[in-house]
């Protein structure tokens, strides 16, 4: 076999055995409210990391101004509890918007 497809296949059953461990052990493993707090806090700092790098960098350098503007009318638009096509609809409008002014 390929070494791409048994990779594939390695993640899947990963990934499957975390989904099932979840509710398998959720009665039997106590967790203190510490690393609880801490696994949050962990979860909120990826996603923001992830956010952060898609939002600003392009091919390893930075993607301009209008990507990371578009993003930011996104989260206050998401912040402000608009549906989400208009969110959507109106980062990619902003993004495009300044693309065509020439600000990249």
């Amino acid at each position: 076999m390929n070494a791409t497809v048994v990779m594939i296949l390695a993640l899947c059953l990963g990934t499957y055995a975390f989904r099932l461990v979840g509710p398998a052990l959720h009665g039997r493993v106590d967790v203190p409210a510490r690393v609880q707090e801490l696994a949050s806090a962990g979860a909120v700092v990826l996603l923001v990391a992830l956010l952060a790098t898609g939002a600003l960098t392009e091919n390893g350098g930075f993607a301009g101004s209008a990507r990371p503007a578009g993003v930011l009318v996104a989260g206050v638009l998401a912040w402000r509890r608009a549906p989400f096509a208009v969110v959507v609809l109106t980062a990619v409008a902003v993004t495009a918007l300044l693309r065509a002014a020439g600000a990249g």
